[in-house]
């Protein structure tokens, strides 16, 4: 068991009309002239940008806004909105959408007060001092951003997709109202899913075996998202089956099913070069990489996968053969993919074959020209990560 601090200061407002308190909130930590910050036309359709808009000025709070994150968010968009709110005198960030732009109003937030470049915090060049607040209004349960310490931008210059971690940009509130759910396409649904789970399984694949507490925490997670999914898929508008997966989808990713245990994220680093190159889903990446990733290192800890396959996947426990159980478990989790509407490898997500080429410039860009390992279950080097991308083609 390592040593941990939990830290989630995160104010959660969960529920049906929810966002009414919105402009309470902002005032309540600090905000007075909000950038809101969306992605493309659904939160019009859906009338909801609208309403936040409309509280926010009947609580007077100026209004500032800022549209177009796109999927895997770009760093142009984020350049974007620290010259808008430089300009506006912006003193709050306020994300209505789900973790892409929750990621970039993160990186606003950050870059802002930076007389330099954003990216250098990307890159590791330095560290901001300070964050202006941000917050969100959550309309998409898959990233876990609105209660994360992390954010994922993408550098059109050269495909580049990096992440940054800092406990400055935990958001101060998130708004969370199911019913803003309820219109999700299935595909989306299914992929936030995948995405939410993978941040728990990055977690309890470890060596670290003696935080029983934690591992039953993560177990129940992932249990629940998989029961609740296939609900959802039959009907949109469950309330109490969406409340499970919006409400999952933050303790995924809040650092609670992880609390002294090591981490991996192998899985999404690879992915994250998979999704930066071909501009896919990232829960779907997720999903067309993971079997590969695991039936490469599950010989490094054979009793945590069986753990795994008969805890989370239902598989009964052959006790003559563990390593049969553990990759039944395997298999089990790729039946599920299949059911949801995932990929299980990199053809699926993409309808093509990829090439040679392209797998040495992902691994390139995943080892950071070579100097960079990935990974803590299995450390995984340029040529391990070069192995998993041809298993997953």
């Amino acid at each position: 068991m390592k040593d941990f601090v939990y830290y989630a200061p995160t104010e959660v407002v969960f529920g049906k009309e929810s966002e009414e308190q919105v402009a309470d909130l902002v005032k309540k930590y600090g905000g007075h002239k909000v950038l809101v910050h969306f992605g493309g036309q659904s939160a019009k359709k859906s009338g909801l940008l609208d309403k936040v808009c409309n509280l926010l000025k009947q609580g007077g709070v100026d209004v500032v806004l800022l549209g177009g994150v796109v999927p895997n968010p770009r760093l142009s968009k984020v350049q974007e909105g620290i010259d808008l709110c430089r300009k506006e005198g912006v003193d709050f960030i306020l994300a209505v959408g789900g973790g892409s732009v929750i990621d970039s109003a993160k990186a606003i937030a950050c870059g802002v007060p930076y007389s330099g470049n954003v990216w250098d915090f990307y890159l590791g060049k330095a560290d901001p001092e300070c964050y202006l607040p941000v917050a969100c209004v959550l309309t998409i349960p898959a990233a876990g951003s609105e209660m994360s310490d992390a954010s994922v931008i993408t550098n059109e210059d050269g495909d580049v997709k990096l992440g940054y971690s800092n406990a400055m940009s935990r958001p101060k509130f998130a708004i969370m109202n199911p019913v803003r759910t309820f219109t999700l396409p299935p595909y989306q649904t299914a992929a936030g899913v995948t995405d939410m789970m993978m941040h728990t399984m990055e977690r309890y694949f470890t060596h670290d075996d003696d935080m029983d507490l934690t591992d039953a925490l993560a177990e129940a997670v992932l249990r629940s998202m998989k029961e609740n999914v296939f609900k959802v898929l039959a009907d949109p508008c469950d309330y109490r089956a969406r409340a499970q997966i919006m409400w999952g989808g933050s303790v995924a990713h809040n650092d609670l099913t992880g609390c002294g245990l090591s981490s991996d994220w192998a899985t999404h680093e690879l992915e994250h070069e998979l999704s930066g190159m071909f501009d896919a889903t990232h829960g779907a990446g997720l999903a067309a990489i993971w079997p590969s990733w695991a039936r490469y290192v599950y010989k490094e800890n054979v009793s945590r996968f069986v753990r795994f396959a008969v805890n989370v996947m239902d598989v009964p426990n052959d006790f003559t053969d563990p390593e049969g159980t553990a990759l039944k478990g395997i298999e089990a989790m790729e039946r599920f993919y299949h059911a949801i509407g995932m990929p299980v490898n990199i053809h699926e997500l993409i309808g093509k074959d990829i090439t040679d080429a392209e797998i040495k410039e992902m691994v390139r860009k995943c080892s950071r020209g070579g100097e960079a390992t990935q990974g803590s279950f299995k450390v995984l080097y340029p040529e391990d990560m070069e192995a998993i991308y041809k298993m997953a083609r």
